[in-house]
């Protein structure tokens, strides 16, 4: 036949194509491979995935974890054919598999909570394994991992988890103490607001009622906006804004008691309005600047609020010419072991402190007749706070 030999060139080109494309299918696949990782490194990255997934799902705490979601992926962890969550002290299963097996789970859990330690359970269906999750010395529940056979790696395993889980409970016990820290200090803060204040306040008030009236209408005003602001409940942080907005109807009452001898020079650079800030921490240092700077002046003085952007901070500092204090007494005061009467400055100084680390407090620079400089810096980057308003 004539056109053999080009039927054969043209199948020798077909089948060299397809090689070339076999071949470039399989370099790529062993790149993808390769790129997702050897068997080793893909096994470690989808325990951890697991571990993370159920740590979110724990970190309620004791009284608000969310078991069911985590048992879930603790199975997936454990490779076992059902896990079981159970808080023995509220008799609560959180199972992810049959649900016939829950009654076996909450059995296991109470003779696991008896013993203290982990046990394995032989059942007709299967064996199971129980092991205590144990926080603060106590018996909280049991982690109950059921398969066909128990062998030794799930035992150890199945011991293992119960003892992340208590971790992961103490961790969000851990969580819920500092939220009710931080809540007490600024209860704590609020009671600053001493009846000393409010009575002088309430009296400048009175004091224009017949012979200013708008000016007394006004003052009302701020201070309905401070106690407002002040004794709300919403979040620990705020905007600077919303502080200096606070910190204005606190200087307009204490103006209208000091007359000229008050002055406040306010600088306040645009772009730092919006920088969050924890609660109250601005207005206490205003507030200990006029009680125990200006106001035992007979002059009175003058006050002054600045905040400016360096680029990754806002730097907010308070500024009076009073009658200042000596270092050492400074450092007493921020002594949290040593009785003060200035409980805002330390307050304030110990929540900047347990935010962002030891260097995060306030700079104090004072002396006897040379005034008070206090000096706080916050990120301007904190995705983790949230600010509400009130």
């Amino acid at each position: 036949m004539p056109d053999a030999p080009l039927l054969a060139a043209a199948l020798g080109v077909v089948v060299g194509a397809l090689l070339t494309v076999a071949l470039v299918v399989a370099r790529r696949f062993a790149l993808a491979s390769r790129d997702l990782g050897s068997d080793a490194e893909r096994a470690t990255h989808r325990t951890l995935h697991l571990a993370a997934a159920a740590a979110a799902a724990l970190r309620g705490g004791r009284d608000e974890p969310d078991p069911a979601r985590a048992a879930r992926h603790l199975r997936a962890l454990l490779s076992a054919d059902a896990v079981a969550i159970v808080d023995a002290g509220a008799d609560r299963v959180s199972l992810d598999g049959p649900e016939e097996l829950a009654s076996s789970a909450r059995r296991i859990a109470a003779r696991v909570r008896e013993s203290g330690r982990r046990q394995v359970f032989s059942m007709p269906e299967g064996d199971a394994v129980g092991a205590p999750i144990v926080v603060d010395g106590q018996v909280w529940g049991a982690v109950v991992a059921f398969a066909g056979a128990a062998r030794g790696p799930l035992v150890r395993a199945t011991g293992d988890v119960a003892q992340w889980c208590a971790a992961q409970l103490e961790l969000a016990d851990l969580d819920a103490s500092r939220a009710a820290l931080a809540e007490a200090e600024l209860r704590a803060l609020r009671a600053q607001i001493s009846p000393h204040f409010i009575y002088n306040a309430l009296t400048a008030i009175a004091s224009f009622i017949s012979t200013d009236p708008p000016r007394a209408r006004d003052l009302v005003l701020e201070f309905a906006d401070f106690t407002r602001y002040s004794f709300r409940r919403q979040g620990e942080f705020t905007t600077l804004a919303e502080e200096l907005r606070s910190v204005h109807s606190y200087l307009e009452l204490e103006r209208a008691r000091f007359g000229d001898r008050l002055s406040v020079r306010l600088r306040i650079a645009p772009e730092t309005l919006a920088t969050v800030i924890p609660f109250l921490s601005v207005q206490p240092l205003v507030e200990n600047a006029v009680r125990h700077g200006l106001e035992p002046g007979e002059r009175g003085g003058v006050l002054t609020v600045t905040a400016t952007d360096d680029g990754t901070h806002t730097e907010v500092v308070v500024d009076d010419d009073g009658v200042g204090m000596d270092p050492v007494e400074l450092a007493a005061l921020l002594d949290l072991d040593a009785p003060s009467t200035h409980v805002g400055l330390r307050n304030v100084d110990t929540r900047l402190r347990q935010l962002y680390g030891p260097g995060g407090g306030l700079v104090v620079e004072t002396n006897v007749g040379a005034g008070t400089s206090v000096r706080l810096r916050v990120p301007k980057s904190q995705p983790r706070h949230e600010t509400a308003r009130g």
